[in-house]
């Protein structure tokens, strides 16, 4: 395969999105994706897993997450949904 052919990646549309495997610059696309999906399958609490690690992600996600009308909140995941490695968004319903 030529490395110029990107090779669409099959995610899931479950409520938890990990970002372990994605490039950084890929996320500002990926996660209003991804929410946009979950809403669409009446998914209104979504976990997103950004690691960590030095919280540059974290932050990456949170940038995103604010400039989403879809987004009702978002949080930190508490001891049961990854800590502060995890954020907890709920969006709106679809109108």
């Amino acid at each position: 395969m030529n490395m110029d052919e990107i090779t669409p990646i099959e995610i899931p549309i479950d409520g938890t999105l990990d970002l372990h495997t994605f490039r950084p610059a890929d996320i500002k696309y990926l996660v209003p994706d991804y929410l946009e999906a979950c809403r669409s399958k009446g998914i209104l609490q979504v976990r997103i897993v950004h690691g960590k690690g030095t919280g540059t992600l974290r932050r990456t996600v949170h940038a995103v997450l604010e400039k989403l009308e879809m987004v009702a909140s978002f949080k930190l995941g508490d001891e049961s949904s990854g800590s502060w490695g995890a954020t907890l968004v709920t969006l709106h319903r679809v109108e």
